[in-house]
Parts: structure tokens; sequence; C-alpha cells
């Protein structure tokens, strides 16, 4: 496990010991087999972010503790929505898996690349993430990477805790928990009431999430686990709005699109109920799930404005049996079924815009409804079973192998005539029949750990992940500019084939003098990427199986006591990712090329300071590096950026904390995102320097 993630923040009440015991390696993590397991024993790349360490970032956005993980980076779009690079480019494209208590927190084919805001993350019981494919388990999404999200238990005594904090732009946030209970039997509730204003024009947003566990002992070794959460957001999403070099420079606060806006929905609901006997474990979670989203999205006002309600529910069941086998070699077989069946649909409406100005810079400034141009339902069906084994030959040498088989299905019912192209404001849109689509894959796996000495292992593994298309991909292709062209390209989105990954990678972790750290380099093949090729000059995005791209790096994190009460963590990752090969037509030949939004080097460096146990300071250095900004590399890289984080924290009592932050120490200019529109160089401004203070009080 990294250490990267593991030192203490230094945002809230922290404590000298506090911080010594955050920088240990942890000893398990749930993610990799979906049961504990010594991480020396895990063949895989796990970050394990511990819930003292949340408590004391108090993050305002994912990225400012996912990207402590070394080959994880988040960037800001709007608000707390997202992109997110996990050993592969910023993207907004489905090539991640986003789990609560390892339950996906949407189906497969509805994937939001923003699902993390869905998820009340400043009050998680903790983050573990898997870097790199995770479908031998997880199935279907997790071939970047995956990120589970875990609810807090429940106290053993009454307690309460309440944080208030402020900053720039408006922000005003108020977290909330409480609960109760004994060994037995017991509860916590949480809340979560966000408000900010925005640095920008037209960049406000709220949130409203919260969430309930409820852990009952039963009789005869039987437990129940059940859990309730829920997030509504309401966002102006024009943050990512990108601007052209100048208006960056010089005028960054303006926003081309101001009407944008994001209507966000997320109810979850499930209970687990496990069984143990001996050496065999059942588990039996059923699970419900609501999603709607109501979306005017920015990055279509320039190619394909339209507003899109799509919604869809969850019905499911993740069963397993584990049986450990002590005096056959310490072996372990796992095996289960998951199944889900997630009915939803799509309404979709062409806009009439009133703009400014023209190209790059050309101002999106209000609206009104041409005419709906899709209306379907679907319904993604599942059912995948999966085995998973565990052997040790030896005492140092643990081996493990797993395998899954997914046969998968989206149930399509056009609400419009079958066959037919809809039109608005002079494009048109291809309709599919109704049909059926069937995806089936099997996905194997196989790792080995091999302990040099008692805080030193080695580590290897492959495994093999699939990504199916997702309903819109299928069902809801590019725009186009004449019916011919609609049809064509409806006809080209139903022939849309699964993504393939395939990884190996080998790693060391261990302890040395007092120092944690974690090295590891990987090699991953995607094959029949699914791209969306944008058309620099039109805007016009079409998605295309678009043959092998290439991820190749190493991740190192390391952390180490310098002086006392004064330690270093640093999280790096250097890489390359290519276009192996990508024809997108008989022009379009980027064999070869960097992958645009790719930087090569990801860094999080952060210094320690608490000279009392009443008093800490945390000094963190963020980098990312240069980046190709378009596919065909037609303009110049952004120059990447260096930012400086400053936070502190004061005890002043047992129970009762002042925390303080400043993000962009050095007001320096940079970009979340750069890209390019009408065949200019656009550019995201991000946050100037910002202030955050707040405070805590605990009963």
């Amino acid at each position: 496990m990294t250490v990267a993630v593991l030192a203490a923040l230094g945002a809230t009440q922290v404590r000298a010991q506090a911080v010594a015991a955050a920088t240990a390696l942890p000893e398990v993590s749930v993610t990799g087999t979906r049961e504990k397991e010594l991480l020396s024993e895990t063949p895989a790349s796990i970050g394990v972010i511990k819930s003292d360490a949340i408590r004391q970032v108090h993050p305002t956005h994912p990225s400012q503790i996912i990207s402590q993980v070394p080959g994880a980076a988040v960037a800001i779009t709007n608000g707390e929505g997202h992109t997110t690079a996990i050993r592969q480019p910023f993207t907004t494209g489905p090539a991640y898996l986003f789990l609560e208590d390892g339950i996906p927190i949407r189906a497969t084919g509805f994937f939001n690349h923003n699902a993390l805001y869905e998820i009340n993350i400043p009050m998680a019981g903790g983050i573990e993430i898997i870097r790199g494919p995770g479908t031998a388990l997880y199935g279907s999404d997790a071939i970047g990477g995956v990120i589970n999200v875990l609810t807090p238990k429940p106290p053993l005594q009454p307690e309460g805790n309440l944080a208030v904090d402020v900053g720039s732009n408006g922000w005003r946030r108020l977290l909330m928990s409480g609960g109760n209970g004994d060994a037995s039997n017991a509860w916590l509730g949480n809340a979560n009431v966000t408000h900010a204003d925005g640095w920008r024009e037209k960049t406000a947003y709220d949130r409203q999430s919260g969430g309930l566990r409820w852990d009952k002992e039963l009789d005869s070794g039987q437990t129940l686990k059940t859990i309730v959460s829920f997030s509504r957001v309401n966002q102006e999403t024009g943050a990512n709005s990108p601007l052209t070099y100048t208006d960056f420079l010089f005028n960054p606060k303006i926003n081309y699109l101001p009407v944008a806006y994001r209507k966000v929905e997320a109810l979850r609901i499930s209970t687990n109920y496990e069984r143990e006997s001996g050496n065999s474990l059942l588990s039996l979670t059923p699970y419900f799930r609501d999603n709607s989203m109501d979306l005017l999205a920015s990055f279509n006002l320039n190619s394909d404005p339209t507003i899109a309600l799509t919604q869809n529910q969850s019905f499911g069941l993740m069963a397993k049996w584990r049986q450990d086998f002590p005096q056959a070699m310490r072996a372990r077989l796992i095996a289960g079924v998951d199944v889900d069946v997630s009915p939803g649909g799509r309404r979709e409406d062409r806009l009439n815009l009133t703009t400014s100005g023209a190209g790059a810079s050309r101002y999106s400034l209000a609206y009104t409804v041409n005419r709906r141009v899709y209306d379907y339902d679907v319904t993604y069906k599942g059912v995948s079973p999966y085995l998973h084994g565990e052997i040790s030959p030896t005492q140092r040498l643990r081996l493990s192998g797993g395998v899954r088989y997914d046969a998968l299905s989206y149930d399509f019912t056009n609400n419009f005539a079958a066959g037919t192209v809809s039109s608005g404001a002079g494009v048109f849109y291809g309709q599919a029949d109704n049909t059926t689509s069937n995806f089936k894959h099997l996905s194997p796996k196989l790792g080995a750990t091999f302990a040099l000495t008692e805080k030193t292992s080695l580590y290897a593994d492959y495994n093999h992940g699939f990504r199916a298309p997702s309903e819109g991909q299928l069902y809801r292709p590019s725009v186009s500019t004449t019916a011919a062209l609609a049809l064509a390209a409806r006809d080209a989105a139903l022939q849309l084939k699964p993504i393939k990954v395939d990884q190996v990678e080998l790693g060391i972790r261990g302890e040395v003098a007092g120092a944690s750290y974690n090295l590891v380099a990987y090699n991953l093949i995607k094959r029949d990427d699914i791209v969306s090729f944008t058309n620099t000059t039109t805007n016009v995005r079409t998605n295309v199986n678009a043959g092998r791209t290439s991820h190749r790096g190493i991740e190192a994190g390391i952390g180490a006591p310098l002086v006392d009460r004064l330690r270093v963590d640093v999280a790096y990752s250097y890489a390359r990712h290519k276009y192996e090969e990508w024809n997108t037509s008989t022009t379009a030949n980027l064999n070869g090329y960097e992958m645009e939004s790719a930087p090569r080097l990801l860094g999080n460096s952060r210094l320690t300071w608490a000279p009392s146990a009443a008093v800490s300071a945390q000094l963190e250095w963020v980098q990312i590096g240069r980046y190709w900004v378009d596919a065909g590399h037609t303009t110049p890289q952004y120059s990447g950026h260096d930012l400086f984080n400053l936070r502190a924290s004061w005890s002043v009592a047992k129970k009762t904390a002042f925390f303080a932050k400043i993000d962009n120490l050095q007001n320096r200019r940079f970009a979340d995102s750069a890209s390019v529109t009408s065949s200019t160089a656009v550019f995201s401004p991000g946050l100037p320097r910002t202030f955050f203070a707040g405070a805590e009080l605990k009963w």
C-alpha cells in the first residue's frame, strides 16, 4: 500500500501520535477480493485512505483526497464535478467503476464521469482505490480503476459531531453526524449541506446529501448491515467553460456558457446479510438504486445543444460464498454471482440558442426548446457469476486467480417510430429500431505475492477487463447534418463492441528504517477502445471502436520521518499514453501519437509538521505535467502547472478544534483542463488563491 496517502494531513484535530499512526502501512484491504485481505498478500496496486485522513483534510472536492494516491488524479470541472485519470488520460469516458461499500453506485450503461458527487466523500469512513482493471470481480466498467468509498462504522456509545466551514467565493458547508449503539446493535446518521457562489460568472452550486447505516448482530454468527444514502446536487455547470488564451489570462471570471446547468438526484438502499460458520461465510446483498439527471450540458453547447433528462432504477443482488481451507496450504475459495436489472430512459430536446461572437469565443446567452429528438426506454440486465481462489505453496508465496463471466443485455424501446430520423434546428438524429443488444465476456486474472522479509513483499499480476458500450453510445449517436448521415451514425453506433483491456504489473512495497514505500511498473493495453472523435472545425463528435491504445508507467510513493515531528510524503507517477492503432477515417491516422489530456507526470508531495499534540500544519505541492490538447497535435501543449496548498489546525480542547487552509497559495493562473474548440486552443481556468476556515465540535 502506498503510504503517500496515509500521512496525517493536518486540517483538523491532529495529534502527534495520530500522525505517526496514520503513516503506517494498513494491514488489510476489502476491495481487492471483496474480502478482508492482508495488503502484503494482495497482488494489486491498492491505495487506502483512512477516515482520519479524510477528516483531517476536510476536502471541498474529491481531487484533494484521491489525487494523493500515486497514479490517480482528479481534475475539477464544475462544483464537485470531475474528470478522473487512473492509468488513463483525464477523461469523461466510462473507464472507471465507482463503488460504495463494494456496490456500484450506478448500473452498467448509465455511467456518469461525475458520479463521485453522488457520494458524501467528506464524511466517508475511508476510500480504497484499485489502479488498473478490476473486472474479474467487479465486471464491466472497471478497466482503468476502481474507487470504493466506505461508509463510516456506527459508534458503540452516544456521540455527535458538528463541523462548519466558510471560505472564498461564498463557500459555506455544514457537516453533521450522530449515532449510538453497542456491539450488537448500532447506528450512525450524517448530513452534508453545501453552498458555493462560484468564482466565475454563473458557477454556483448547492448539494444536500446524507446517509444512515445500521449494523445489527443476530444469533449464530449472523449480521445485517443496512445502508441508505442520498445526494441532491443543483449546479450551474459553466465552471469548466473553456476560454481563449487571452481571456484565460486576463478575464478568467467570464463564462461563455452561462445557460448550462445540471440537477442530480441519487438514492441507494442496501442490506448486507452475512453468516459466518467456522471457515465458511455466506453473504447476500440485495440493493435498490434510483438515479436521475436533468442536464443542459456545457460541453455540447457549441456542437449539439440539448436538454436531456436521464433516469434509471436498479434492482440487484450480490451473492457470495467463501470457504477457507487452513490446513491445505491456507487455500481460500470465493464464489459468487451478481444480478442487476436496471430500467431507465432518456428524453432529450434540441435547443435554439441565442448567441453572440463566433468560434471558440462564442457566447451562449439564452435558449428556447425546439423539439424532442430522443425519447426511449432501455433496461439493462446483467447476470455475472465469478470464482476466485488463493493458495500458499510456501509460507512466503501466495498465488491467486479468478475468472468472471458477464452476460449483459439492453432491451431498447424507441418511443419514436422505428427507423425514422428526428430533426431539430436544421440537424438530424438517427432513431434505432426496437432491439436487444447482448454482450458476453469472460474475464480472467492471475496474481502472486512473495514476502522477501517480514516487512517487504513483491507482487505481480495479470488482469483482463472489458467495458460494454453505454446506453448513450449505443442508442444516442452523434448529431448529423443530413438525414442520410444520421442513419449511418445510428447503424455505426449499434455495431459498437466492448472495450478490452489487458494489464500486467510488477511491484514492491514495504518498510525500511522507518520509511514506507511502494513502487510499481505497469503495462496496460486497450483494444477496441470506444473513442469520442471530435472534428475540431465542426465540433461534431463521433463514437468509434478506434483500435488500440497503450498505457505504460511507473508509480511510486514514499513516506518518511525527517526529524522529530516532521515528515514527508511523496506520490509520483510517470506514464505515456499512446494511440498505437487509431484510424477514425481514411484521412485521420494517429498511430504513434501521444493521447490528448494525458500528462506524463502526476505528483503530490506533502510536508507535515506537528510541533505538539494540539497543533499541526502541512504544505502540499501538486504537479501536473505537460500534455497535448488535441489528438492530432495541431496546437502547442499545455505547459502543466505546480500548485502549493497550506493547511493548519489547532485543538483548543479535547472536543473542539479550529482549522484553516489556503489553496493555490501563490495565486497561479492554471487550467483545470485544456482542449481545442473550433481549431483554437482553449483553457478552463482553475481556482485562484482561495481561503477556507472552520470549526469542529464533538460530544
